[in-house]
């Protein structure tokens, strides 16, 4: 990898930053000052520094965020505050995006990441990776409700949907929780609406078997742990 990238991938700066940083003889390599940022560089055994800082580089970032209402899941957009505006600058240079989207409105778990792999299994219509919603409505669910979830729900555009689970969170019946394994455009509201429901409110609680960390505040996000990394490419490594 060029010196230049890695150091601007590990949350150092742009890359014109960087070769600021070279040029002014920051950054060495093994020991030795370097200031060509066309340098070859091999992170597995090679020591960096910018300063007196080590250039930890990881190949791939994965992040849980608990993404905030109003904020949407894009990379650039002109008018509105997206879910990479909210992320340190490293994850920034990096090109993180998010793997998915929730609506605008929508708030809950969102992993963002840089590997395009990993978002492709997780995204791939043949997974059918499970996502849990949580939703307060307008109105209170009942048997009825639940067994046209269980059944499928045909949608104003002629999509009948997999079969869904649908249960109520509270005694009255108005909080419920959605899973599904699909990921149409708006479906959960389009869902309850098609039975005259409206949705006021909706957060993702779990992903492809992840729970999202209550203590995350919403607009805050951390690392996944080893852990989970390993419970969320057992799964999406399965067949379905």
């Amino acid at each position: 990898m060029r010196l230049d990238k890695l150091i601007s991938n590990c949350g150092f700066g742009s890359r014109k930053e960087v070769k600021e940083l070279l040029k002014k003889g920051f950054v060495t390599v093994d020991g030795e000052v370097c200031k060509r940022p066309e340098t070859q560089i091999d992170p597995s055994c090679q020591k960096v520094y910018v300063g007196e800082t080590v250039v930890e580089y990881e190949k791939y970032s994965y992040l849980m965020m608990n993404k905030p209402d109003g904020v949407i899941s894009a990379t650039i957009d002109e008018e509105h505050t997206t879910v990479v505006d909210l992320v340190d600058e490293r994850y920034q240079y990096a090109d993180v995006f998010p793997v998915g989207r929730l609506d605008k409105d929508t708030t809950g778990l969102l992993i963002i990441s840089n590997d395009g792999g990993f978002a492709h299994r997780a995204l791939s219509p043949k997974k059918h990776v499970e996502k849990v919603y949580r939703a307060q409505l307008d109105k209170p669910i009942g048997d009825a409700e639940i067994a046209a979830f269980e059944a499928g729900i045909q949608l104003d555009d002629d999509f009948k949907t997999m079969p869904a689970g649908l249960c109520t969170l509270d005694d009255d019946g108005f909080v419920a929780q959605v899973t599904i394994r699909e990921g149409k455009f708006h479906q959960v509201k389009r869902m309850f609406e098609a039975l005259g429901i409206k949705v006021l409110a909706l957060k993702r609680t779990h992903f492809a078997g992840l729970a999202l960390d209550e203590n995350l505040a919403e607009g805050e996000y951390r690392r996944l742990n080893e852990t989970e990394l390993k419970s969320i490419e057992n799964l999406l490594s399965k067949d379905k």
